[in-house]
């Protein structure tokens, strides 16, 4: 269910930046964001409306942080949380290196300041359960790209998930990619009654806040789990790619790249 790789055009300030202009912009901002997911982040951080809030997990480099902040109009308060610890910061990157979370945290804040955004951006340097108490009310769009393990997914999710309000949006990147993350989505939000799935942009799933019926929850799974096969062609290219057979991925529709 990939989305459109165009964003949607809407009127803005005179001097507002494009989604060209802005994905242009951030060409050299390491991250792991495709041109359809930075559109779906573009997109949903457009429809907000002043008083409206973002939450961000996980923001490496800033690459996602910028798109969000340079769509989202004035009003909308825009939190994102990395503890920059030097963990987590690429696939089987799981150990925290001092030297690597200082420079992360700096780069960060240098991409912000550059792309015009800094003063948008309420920065919190934490792990996401420590942050939770200093993010007060709802969370109108919620961006979720933390730790891919299953556990710190899961909690992610059901720490996070619970303050979004009816008709907001929950994106968690690299679903039906990450092995963890994948199975601590189906565990929350498979059956759940309360987020629709809507669809993706290769790995970016996307969530509302809804009230599902009995037969809605039914329908809202099935859809889910048509995303196994997708799901089972990004762990066969993973493994190639490990076994160093990466040209390989091109039988599965691959570039030769971890997929995202």
């Amino acid at each position: 269910m990939p989305a459109t790789s165009a964003p949607i055009e809407r009127s803005a300030a005179p001097d507002a930046p494009t989604f060209e202009q802005v994905f242009s912009g951030i060409s050299d901002v390491q991250g792991w964001m495709t041109r359809g997911q930075a559109v779906r982040l573009w997109d949903r951080a457009s429809d907000l409306r002043a008083g409206d809030r973002i939450v961000e997990i996980g923001s490496f480099h800033g690459r996602s942080a910028i798109v969000l902040a340079s769509s989202a109009p004035q009003g909308v308060e825009i939190v994102t949380i990395d503890p920059h610890g030097g963990n987590d910061r690429g696939p089987h990157e799981f150990e925290g290196f001092a030297d690597e979370a200082e420079t992360d945290h700096q780069t960060f804040l240098a991409n912000l300041e550059a792309a015009g955004v800094r003063d948008r951006i309420r920065h919190l340097r934490a792990y996401s359960h420590a942050a939770i108490s200093d993010v007060d009310g709802d969370i109108t769009l919620l961006y979720i790209d933390g730790a891919h393990r299953f556990a710190p997914a899961l909690d992610d999710i059901r720490r996070w998930c619970p303050r979004v309000p009816l008709k907001g949006t929950v994106l968690i990147h690299d679903s039906f990619a990450a092995w963890g993350l994948t199975w601590a989505i189906y565990f929350t939000m498979l059956l759940s009654g309360k987020f629709r799935y809507v669809g993706r942009s290769n790995s970016m799933a996307e969530y509302q806040r809804v009230d599902l019926t009995p037969a809605d929850r039914l329908a809202n799974a099935f859809r889910q789990l048509l995303e196994l096969p997708y799901f089972g062609r990004n762990l066969l290219i993973k493994v190639l790619i490990k076994a160093k057979l990466a040209p390989l991925t091109r039988l599965l529709g691959g570039d030769g790249r971890w997929p995202y």
